[in-house]
């Protein structure tokens, strides 16, 4: 039974760059086990834990912006939850804050999101960089393949912009993307259009933004 849903702001740091989203799902799993906390389970012949992450974190990526939305069967304060869990964290999460959600059910996490924020820091400065940005953001189309399908990156596009970094990544590039019904954008896909190798970058998801909620 739901009977408290809370919701988890954290970064996924680089000791979890390359666990995927589904391990992530179980790693949050075993950390509310371990912390003693009673998450809520679904119905049916295989029960899993209620637990929607706003979007998946492709991997390789790190992120200092996760939400995530975690149902508990019973009722606990939010200093309890909190405490308990940041004292059974594993090495590559870090919660930074909590909040309840009053509306237990509708209005899933990942259907709220409209875009997420990325910065890729870049190891060097890329010629023509700046040109090749304005003519990606003034382009009306820019196809490309992804699993073997061809869809059309450019309406995923929210904004990119450059900027400069310091020592190791002189160069950092800021790309804003849409989560929409036909798909959500990815940064490696923008620093492929850009002729940008993207295993070259560091990419790491700064926010995500959620819609406005409508209140009854």
């Amino acid at each position: 039974m739901k009977i408290q849903r809370y919701r988890i702001f954290f970064s996924k740091t680089e000791a979890m760059r390359f666990t995927g989203h589904l391990d992530l799902i179980l790693t949050w799993e075993r950390t509310f086990r371990r912390a003693a906390l009673p998450l809520s389970y679904s119905e049916g012949f295989n029960p899993r834990p209620v637990i929607n992450l706003a979007s998946p974190l492709p991997l390789g990526f790190i992120s200092s912006a996760e939400l995530g939305d975690f149902w508990l069967s019973e009722d606990i304060s939010q200093e309890e939850v909190e405490n308990s869990l940041k004292r059974s964290l594993p090495p590559g999460l870090i919660i930074h804050h909590i909040q309840e959600i009053p509306q237990i059910h509708g209005n899933k996490l990942p259907g709220l999101v409209e875009r997420s924020e990325y910065t890729a820091f870049l190891p060097k400065e890329y010629s023509g960089l700046d040109l090749k940005i304005d003519t990606l953001l003034q382009s009306t189309k820019i196809f490309r393949t992804r699993k073997g399908k061809e869809y059309d990156l450019r309406p995923l596009i929210h904004n990119i912009t450059l900027e400069k970094g310091q020592e190791d990544f002189p160069s950092l590039l800021n790309i804003s993307l849409f989560s929409l019904p036909s798909g959500t954008g990815r940064p490696d896909e923008v620093l492929l259009a850009l002729d940008i190798p993207h295993h070259e970058a560091l990419i790491c998801r700064t926010a995500i933004v959620l819609k406005p909620v409508e209140e009854n």
